[in-house]
């Protein structure tokens, strides 16, 4: 049974690699994962070269080119996969640059083989290959001894897959050619069947390793839902407080939708990123929220952490300039809470909407002798767009706290030296809007009584 090729036990683990590369492949496409990609090219290359044995002689001459070329295509595809799967590039950052330099010269050996085959013949290529396996075998066991600083089953499970692979192959095909085509043949079975069998044991290692880190995902996905229930009622618990921030309730729920999006996606570190500035934005505007004023530069950190929580929320993000004139001292300039935060709000949410091309907010504060002048600048749909096309989506959202803000600035300085302006800067070249806010350096006394 074992010396034919065309016998049942061989034919069941060819079908069995060739239906692993199909199912790798499928993945591959449906979730676009390299790892999918790279083992599927592995196995059909070991397929292919399995294949030769029951051909009958009629890719005869295709396989005495492609003979050794499909064991090192194979071995470079199965070494792609296993940087993706163990993440050496991450975890082991300097060995990986030596696994891809090995990677690259296997890939070519791959074509020079072909060559040898084609100017000298079979025997140099057989002897070439001999020459070239104790190299291999030499950087395998370097590397093997390098993963062992990577933590966690899947490594160990890969270790004993691609080592028991490595192993029963070069032990057929060194057995073969020191020992003589019929010493395993006396024993009942051919040579290749330490391959077929290596093949086995390492199709079952990469299927404990799948298993493995779909277990993981879960841990994970089960660890930022947990997160999130903490983070909720926490959030339950400073409703009425939040509430009397004059926070956008809009802006509350959005954040609580991108965090379930990322905990769907197993994005555990951007879950875990997007809970922390939102908590921290959170902190910030309860302990200013019984403040009449709080100074320029703490209010233009918050007001950053609430824009960097948006960029992370909206699809492609966007990017936020901030120009302060040196000659300001932010720490003297008394500012409302958050009194441009509904401005950028308007901006990302008007401005941007359905917007693919580059989406930028500029917010440049200026120094003019007793006054303080802010421009935010976005290059949005502008004006005009942004209500025609909220007119023809019937939206019931409308812009937060604009005049809200308008009258706390205002309020402020009792309705002197200040002014707030917002226009449409669309022309035939560029489309935006802008926001001009100007108001004096110093509150006068009668204005905080």
């Amino acid at each position: 049974m074992l010396l034919d090729f065309s016998s049942e036990i061989y034919a069941w683990i060819r079908g069995a690699i060739l239906f692993v590369a199909i199912y790798n492949l499928v993945l591959y496409f449906l979730n676009k994962n390299k790892q999918h990609l790279y083992y599927s090219l592995f196995l059909a290359c070991f397929f292919s070269y399995f294949f030769k044995n029951i051909s009958n002689g009629t890719f005869e001459f295709v396989y005495d080119y492609l003979n050794y070329s499909l064991l090192f295509f194979g071995v470079v595809a199965y070494i792609s996969f296993a940087r993706e799967v163990l993440e050496t590039k991450r975890m082991i950052p300097e060995w990986d640059q030596s696994i891809v330099l090995v990677m690259k010269s296997i890939f070519i050996a791959a074509f020079v083989f072909i060559l040898v085959q084609i100017f000298f013949g079979s025997s140099v290529q057989e002897k070439l290959f001999v020459f070239l396996m104790p190299i291999f075998a030499v950087f395998a066991i370097l590397t093997y001894t390098v993963l062992t600083k990577i933590e966690g089953k899947h490594v160990t499970y890969f270790i004993i897959g691609s080592l028991s692979f490595l192993v029963l192959t070069a032990s057929s095909y060194l057995i073969k050619q020191f020992l003589g085509d019929n010493y395993l043949e006396g024993l009942g079975f051919q040579p290749k069947f330490l391959m077929y069998l290596g093949a086995v044991i390492e199709m079952m290692m990469t299927a404990l390793i799948i298993g493995n880190k779909l277990k993981l995902l879960e841990r994970n996905k089960i660890e930022i839902e947990n997160d999130l229930a903490l983070k909720i009622k926490e959030i339950a618990d400073m409703k009425m407080t939040v509430l009397q921030t004059q926070m956008d309730p809009h802006f509350l729920y959005n954040s609580l939708n991108s965090i379930n999006n990322f905990v769907l996606q197993y994005d555990k570190e951007k879950a875990s990123d997007y809970i922390t500035k939102f908590s921290r934005l959170i902190r910030e505007i309860l302990k200013n929220s019984t403040s009449l004023t709080v100074p320029l530069n703490d209010d233009l950190e918050v007001l950053g952490l609430y824009i960097k929580l948006e960029q992370m929320r909206m699809s492609g993000g966007f990017d936020y300039v901030l120009t302060i004139d040196e000659n300001i001292n932010l720490r003297e300039i008394q500012v409302p809470p958050l009194f441009m935060q509904p401005f950028i709000e308007n901006a990302i949410w008007h401005g941007f909407a359905n917007r693919k091309e580059y989406k930028v907010i500029s917010l440049s504060i200026y120094n003019q002798e007793d006054s303080i002048l802010c421009e935010i600048i976005d290059n949005g749909v502008g004006i005009k767009e942004s209500e025609a096309k909220t007119v023809k989506l019937k939206s019931t959202r409308k812009p937060f706290g604009l005049k809200a803000s308008e009258d706390r600035i205002k309020l402020l300085h009792e309705n002197k030296n200040v002014y707030v302006i917002i226009e449409d800067i669309t022309d035939e070249n560029n489309t935006g809007t802008k926001v001009t806010i100007k108001f004096p350096k110093k509150i006068q006394v009668s204005s905080t009584l």
